[in-house]
């Protein structure tokens, strides 16, 4: 699994009241002059304290604060808010009373707080997670118990209740299924499934990509397309390795290997990363695209059809750092990401084109050759009876 970098933000409601109805906090309505800090009712005979203020006069700031981090959730408030309203630590919970609050003193100053790590959200009584396509919410309500005195109840209760809302890109999970001529792989982002397409395209167009096995000529340009179909425009995604091999399996053992990337880096010197909006030359890992070309090429042995393989990650949007890769020295480009979760496509085959003028070429060079040696040997074979029977009748004349 992979873990990517947060963006989040925070929902936060702070109630008081009584067990039947939850009503703000009650203020003076005389001092009720700050309308960030206390409202005045519709026929202003009551005011209650805004979200976060507290007093007879609305005018102390409870720092209620809510922190949400790569796998924790907490929220703090200063502990003279709870002593205002004559709530004591021990009264203090999540929604599963077993979640308690502390107390901790930050820089001189007593807090109360709540903090409880993603493992922990549905034990202690975290609401359903709710889900939009690119985002996920986590929501849960630190309570105090209310304080029985007989058979009443006079102080307030405290209901704070506060949300963390994250990116829908957390962990990634690894299903590779493979589909000819338009290679996907669906990498699992928490409970989002990003498609990631690999395909093939006639020309440096990228406009029609390959519809069935292409056929491509020798020394002839290859353009690769790899993008993210859904959701589109959201992540980056760099290519770390692509090879090919004569095997349709990419870990195959068996057949020949040749590799074009390395560690997101150029490792066939025909290889070229193209722009996606421009055509000129690109980067691997600047966009949730990425295209690149090489020179079409053969194996020595058979069979010479061959099997494109690449494995890819997903980076954060704004996180250009990890996804790029540092291709300057060796050192460095073996260091980026030490284990990065990736996904792997794989497509093929690709099939190699013979001309038709190559083999008349080649039979030119071959067959020609041979038969002249042939007709040459000929005539000499016949010189050379030539010769030996004229001077066999030279011989019997001198005789005579």
């Amino acid at each position: 699994m992979i873990l990517i970098g947060l963006k989040l933000s925070v929902v936060l409601v702070l109630l008081l009241g009584c067990t039947h109805h939850l009503v703000q906090g009650t203020c003076s309505v005389e001092h009720c002059t700050d309308p960030t800090r206390c409202v005045l009712s519709k026929d202003q005979r009551n005011c209650k304290c805004a979200t976060g203020y507290y007093g007879d006069q609305c005018d102390k700031d409870a720092h209620i604060k809510v922190m949400c981090g790569r796998d924790y959730i907490t929220v703090s408030a200063l502990e003279d808010f709870f002593m205002y309203h004559n709530v004591p630590l021990e009264s203090l919970h999540l929604s599963n009373k077993s979640c308690r609050a502390q107390r901790e003193v930050i820089h001189g100053v007593p807090y109360y707080m709540s903090r409880i790590t993603k493992e922990k959200y549905l034990v202690c009584g975290g609401k359903q997670l709710e889900k939009n396509f690119t985002h996920i919410s986590y929501s849960l309500s630190l309570l105090s118990d209310p304080q029985v005195t007989g058979n009443i109840i006079r102080n307030p209760v405290i209901k704070i209740e506060y949300k963390c809302i994250y990116p829908y890109i957390r962990r990634v999970s690894l299903p590779f299924p493979v589909v000819p001529f338009s290679s996907e792989t669906v990498m699992r982002v928490d409970e989002l499934d990003a498609t990631i397409e690999l395909m093939l395209y006639t020309d440096q167009s990228y406009s029609k990509a390959y519809s069935s096995s292409p056929t491509i000529e020798l020394r002839d340009k290859v353009y690769v397309e790899v993008t993210v179909t859904e959701p589109a425009d959201f992540f980056l995604l760099r290519i770390n390795k692509c090879w090919a091999t004569q095997s349709s399996k990419p870990r195959s053992a068996e057949g020949l290997v040749h590799t074009l990337l390395m560690n997101g880096c150029v490792n066939d010197q025909t290889v070229v990363f193209l722009n996606e909006s421009t055509g000129h030359p690109g980067r691997n890992g600047e966009s949730s695209t990425v295209r690149f070309s090489f020179d079409m090429f053969r194996f020595t042995s058979t069979p010479h059809d061959l099997y494109l393989h690449c494995t890819v990650q997903l980076c954060e949007p704004d996180d250009h750092k990890s996804c790029t890769p540092n291709c300057k020295s060796i050192t460095k480009r073996e260091a980026v990401r030490a284990d990065p979760a990736l996904g792997l496509l794989s497509y093929g085959p690709i099939r190699i084109e013979m001309p038709d003028r190559a083999q008349s070429s080649i039979l030119m060079t071959v067959v020609l050759p041979v038969a002249a040696v042939w007709t040459v040997g000929f005539f000499l074979i016949i010189l050379i009876t030539v010769a030996k029977a004229g001077s066999r009748r030279l011989a019997q004349t001198e005789e005579h």
